[in-house]
């Protein structure tokens, strides 16, 4: 069990739906330039998430995990693009090089499944999720902010989460976050 600071954050999900809707309210926070790494096993749901993600951001794309093409694009009305990369298939830190991150992060923000393989060349400011498989539909996140911007990102999805919670508990139509 990891020990948790300031720059943690711990979320139980009990269903692929919640999975989803927690990437929902993380995908509203994005801006060009974030990057976004989501580590966990095959199954841990990061395909999941980056579904919500990707519709809380605005893209009315399908998402399917980028396993044999490396990276998906995704966009929107704006015309803004999402990039969703997965290095699982990746030899090398140098080969995902190639793959030219800067220009991705540039202008959009990037997603990266299975970035532990690259970590090497990411910047180190960054959210990294670890997802992890608990049981049939449970999953345990957590969320590490490195820098700034990344604990700024933490403190409103947490503060969405709570204003979510705290609507439900009183009785309001919010709904489980």
């Amino acid at each position: 069990m990891p020990i948790l600071d300031a720059h943690t954050f711990e979320f139980f999900s009990r269903s692929p739906e919640q999975t989803r809707r927690i990437g929902i309210r993380l995908g509203g926070l994005l801006q060009p330039g974030d990057l976004i790494c989501l580590q966990g096993d095959l199954g841990a749901g990061k395909t999941t998430f980056v579904q919500g993600l990707a519709q809380g951001w605005g893209s009315l794309d399908g998402v399917s995990s980028p396993t044999f093409v490396l990276v998906n694009e995704y966009g929107r009305p704006d015309e803004e693009k999402l990039f969703h990369m997965d290095a699982y298939r990746l030899e090398s830190a140098p080969e995902a090089a190639e793959l030219d991150l800067d220009s991705m992060l540039a202008d959009s923000a990037l997603i990266i499944e299975w970035p532990e393989r690259v970590e090497s060349i990411l910047p180190p400011e960054r959210l990294w999720l670890h997802l992890e498989y608990m049981a049939e539909e449970h999953r345990q996140i957590i969320f590490k902010a490195c820098g700034q911007r990344y604990d700024k990102v933490l403190s409103d999805l947490q503060k969405t989460l709570f204003a979510v919670s705290h609507r439900r508990a009183s009785g309001a139509n919010g709904g489980v976050p």
